[in-house]
């Protein structure tokens, strides 16, 4: 064999050998093929890798305490907001019966009488009412009180069913002369022995004083009666009780409400009308929306802000305007219900007729029933509702 070329150059066939030789070596030398390694394992080199991983572990422990914590403020949040509508509620109840107290002592040391159901009993445990009916009563309004009790005012033992099976209290509301010991007194003594329907406030009666004795009428009522609603009328209007329940409970579970005949008029400022507002430059020419006088309710919740505010509430001459003016700026829901200003027969004995019973009826002439004392039976009898109908009424 011959490492000469014969052209010039190796021959060919040694080439071939040695390539294959060397092909096989190198399978010899290898015993497998090599492997890509993964892209992620190319990116990043051991120690930076296991750096990396620790600190995405960190990071999502990190996380979760992160929302552990988060939901636990949440919680947190949570019990304080309802710690603070506990306390609230609290506060509210607090002040009620604290009000409450200080319009009972008022009365004991003033010397006014007190409701021998409210004896001996505390703001706890107390009876539930539907509603306080105070109808505004003078001492002159002998004949008035007489018409009432004769016609839709129930008496004796009836009155006394009515409030432990209804719910419902009703009192002439009466404060007390400015001489005492006098025959006024006496007289309205004689008057309470007999039928035991006053409610005795601490007040000196007047008719320029109405607004404070609307005012301390509630105040002192919502102490002696846990009701829903306290109403107030005059002892010149037609009522029909049943009527009147049914309206209100339509109502119980509504906070702050004020139930009457809204209205707006003109403001007076002429010296010789009846109704003359000497604070017309206050009101401009027309009054705000309020409940006309005859006769309107209010929850619970206002007649405890009156009592609570007593002292600092703005007393303006027409008790209704003041009692709306009371509640501005307040979230009062005010409810113009019509029912409680029918007219006398034939507007109220027409509706009743049509199967829409009036609950209040009076002459708007007369801001009552013109001569109440001689009319008050013939309105009842037209339009007041059957006595079985107050006992067989759910409220």
């Amino acid at each position: 064999m011959s490492w000469r070329r014969g052209d010039g150059g190796v021959a060919r066939r040694w080439v071939l050998l040695l390539c294959t030789g060397s092909f096989f070596l190198g399978l010899l030398f290898t015993d497998r093929m090599w492997t890509l390694p993964e892209v992620t394992e190319v990116a990043r080199p051991n120690g930076r890798r296991e750096k990396e991983d620790e600190l995405t572990a960190g990071d999502c422990n990190s996380a979760k305490v992160n929302v552990k914590r988060d939901y636990r403020e949440i919680l947190q949040t949570q019990d304080t907001h309802h710690a603070v509508w506990t306390l609230d509620k609290t506060i509210a109840k607090l002040e009620t019966e604290l009000s409450a107290a200080r319009t009972l002592q008022e009365s004991f040391l003033n010397g006014s009488p007190v409701s021998e159901g409210h004896k001996g009993s505390d703001s706890t445990g107390r009876q539930k009412y539907l509603m306080v009916i105070g109808i505004n009563t003078a001492f002159s309004s002998r004949q008035r009180r007489d018409s009432i009790r004769n016609t839709w005012m129930p008496q004796g033992i009836k009155r006394r069913k009515l409030e432990e099976e209804k719910g419902i209290v009703i009192r002439f509301v009466i404060g007390h002369s400015a001489i005492s010991g006098g025959i006024v007194e006496r007289a309205m003594k004689a008057e309470e022995r007999k039928h035991g329907d006053f409610m005795r406030i601490d007040h000196v009666e007047g008719y320029l004083e109405l607004s404070g004795k609307t005012k301390t009428y509630f105040a002192t009522a919502v102490s002696l009666w846990d009701a829903d609603f306290y109403v107030k009328v005059d002892d010149d209007v037609h009522v029909n009780i049943a009527t009147l329940g049914q309206i209100l409970s339509n109502h119980v579970k509504k906070p702050r409400v004020y139930i009457g005949c809204m209205k707006s008029g003109p403001v007076l400022s002429d010296k010789d009308v009846r109704y003359y507002e000497p604070e017309h430059w206050k009101f401009g020419d027309q009054y705000f929306r309020h409940a006309t006088g005859q006769l309107y309710a209010i929850s619970k919740d206002l007649a405890t802000y009156i009592s609570i505010n007593k002292r600092v509430l703005h007393k303006y001459i027409n008790e209704d305007v003041s009692l709306g003016a009371w509640f501005i700026g307040l979230d009062v829901e005010h409810i113009d219900e019509r029912r409680l200003c029918c007219g006398t027969p034939p507007d109220c004995e027409w509706k009743a007729q049509a199967g829409n019973t009036c609950a209040v009826s009076f002459d708007w002439k007369c801001s009552g029933i013109c001569d109440s004392v001689e009319n008050m039976q013939w309105v009842h009898n037209r339009c007041g509702e059957s006595e079985k109908s107050l006992w067989i009424s759910s409220f």
